[in-house]
């Protein structure tokens, strides 16, 4: 029944990002990719309280991949966010 639980928020969860993508407008997708970067902040802490708390060999490389991907995704979105903040900038002589 957990499984059945899981799956079903994943695939709305999948669903509904897609359907915000689609509804909003392209000069909108670069902040909204900053902002949803951000929350990979949060998949960092859970993989580390995940690694923490069980350390089987399973989980520590699950965690540690998560921590990596969503370490990349947050990096990455920064140097997005300062890029476009940067073409708003006047620029000098």
């Amino acid at each position: 029944m957990e499984l059945i639980l899981l799956l079903f928020i994943f695939v709305l969860a999948a669903f509904l990002g897609f359907e915000l993508i689609a509804k909003v407008p392209s000069q909108l997708h670069t902040p909204l990719m900053s902002g949803s970067n951000a929350i990979s902040g949060i998949t960092v802490v859970g993989a580390i309280l995940a690694v923490h708390n069980d350390s089987s060999g399973l989980s520590v490389w699950l965690g540690f991949a998560a921590i990596v991907l969503a370490t990349i995704n947050v990096v990455g979105g920064y140097m997005v966010t300062d890029r476009m903040l940067g073409m708003f900038k006047k620029k000098g002589k």
